[in-house]
């Protein structure tokens, strides 16, 4: 027997019984005082009409609950008509975890339509419907969590049904509380997103594919030219009978440039083994200028480097990073074919190393300054674009940040942050 069924029995009989005293109690006292008749009438009519006017009190009240009632009712039976029609699992459940309300989604996914699940908990249910014993103890799990983390929750979760199809749900759960701070009931709402993820993996996995056709068009268009100018040689060395020797030095320039080509792949798209150990930042800059130098010379660049600290350290494989600056300042020498000069400068405060690498070249236009370090996007006529790639690459997996700066026929300054090794 329901609840509110139980309130109802018991006003009748409290009206039933308060009734019968107010006629019992009321007759002896007016008996036992021996009032005259015309009084005695009086009193009579009196207790009447009170009677009459606490019965209709009774009766109005009685109605205009009866009328909020049946308003309610409505608009619970609205509410379920619309929870019913949702696409979603909704369900209610009280302070103990006990189910009250499920929709029809709900009772079709678990399987539910004909069993009393009112009054179950999750542990109930799951030897009921075995089928979904491991789902229905994990929600469980997830019900506790929500109640202990007091506010509203989020997760996924996903279950194999009936079918074989396995559902992936967005679940929201909402705890309720009293004043006392006591459970009171809890509002599951999960929606399906099995769809939903499998369009991420199909995307995911056409990006992917994206990428290698990207890469392999990038590669085949940058092997094909060294392959062309060898080809050519090849064919007329074949025709003369004297072979200069410029034209093996051209062929050999060639295949190094292949080389180059693949080393740069690699380890773009493979992970290298990596020594990591402490080391000076000045061992750093000092061994970058001495592979550097003799280059910058035949251009007619001066190379200056500022506050070179003697006692900063940073974690990292030296080899990598060596690899990083010499690419910047390969850079920097390749946008001043007319000479100029080159500036490193450190500045450093308690957490961090900033290394500055500023040049007096052409500079680089807006429009294509967003676009340096993209895969196969070059200034250059000769190269790959994937110098500036693979260098953020590795300042990347080094903690540290990359940043260009530049502005038209004025230079271009690029600064390398790294976390100081404590």
């Amino acid at each position: 027997m329901r609840i509110e069924d139980l309130r109802k029995y018991k006003l009748v009989l409290i009206y039933f019984i308060g009734s019968i005293a107010w006629i019992m109690l009321s007759e002896a006292i007016i008996n036992k005082v021996g009032l005259p008749p015309d009084i005695y009438d009086i009193i009579q009519l009196g207790k009447g009409i009170v009677y009459v006017i606490v019965t209709t009190i009774l009766i109005y009240f009685i109605i205009k609950k009866h009328e909020a009632y049946k308003k309610a009712e409505e608009n619970q039976n609205e509410l379920m008509t619309l929870i019913n029609a949702m696409p979603d699992f909704v369900c209610f459940k009280d302070g103990q975890g006990r189910w009250r309300k499920v929709n029809d989604f709900g009772k079709e996914l678990y399987t539910l339509e004909n069993i009393d699940y009112c009054g179950k908990t999750d542990a109930d249910l799951a030897e009921l419907v075995p089928f979904f014993k491991e789902p229905l103890l994990y929600c469980d799990k997830s019900d506790q969590e929500a109640w202990d983390a007091v506010v509203t929750t989020r997760c996924e979760e996903s279950f194999t049904v009936p079918n074989g199809e396995i559902k992936t749900f967005d679940v929201i759960k909402v705890p309720f509380f009293d004043d006392d701070g006591n459970r009171k009931g809890l509002l599951t709402i999960g929606r399906d997103i099995t769809q939903l993820k499998a369009a991420e993996t199909m995307l995911l996995r056409k990006e992917k594919l994206s990428v290698v056709g990207e890469l392999a068009a990038g590669i085949a268009h940058e092997i094909r030219n060294p392959l062309t100018s060898i080809k050519g040689f090849i064919q007329l060395m074949k025709e003369s009978k004297e072979t200069p020797k410029e034209h093996y030095e051209i062929i050999l320039s060639e295949l190094d440039r292949i080389n180059q080509i693949v080393g740069e792949m690699l380890v773009f798209s493979k992970p290298q083994t990596s020594l990591s150990k402490p080391f000076y930042v000045d061992e750093l800059i000092d061994y970058v200028l001495k592979i550097t130098s003799h280059e910058a010379i035949l251009y007619g660049i001066e190379v200056i480097s500022l506050n070179k600290p003697k006692d900063v350290v940073i974690n990292g494989d030296m080899n990598q990073l060596v690899q990083v600056f010499i690419n910047i300042i390969k850079n920097s020498i390749d946008a001043m074919p007319k000479g100029g000069k080159i500036t490193i400068n450190i500045e450093q405060d308690e957490e961090i190393i900033r290394i500055h690498v500023a040049d007096t070249g052409i500079g680089i236009p807006n429009d294509r300054l967003s676009k340096i370090g993209e895969p196969f996007f070059t200034l250059k006529e000769k190269g790959m674009g994937l110098g500036l790639t693979i260098s953020n690459k590795i300042i990347h997996d080094h903690h540290g940040t990359l940043e260009i700066k530049s502005e038209v026929n004025k230079g271009t300054t690029v600064v390398v942050s790294f976390p100081i090794y404590k």
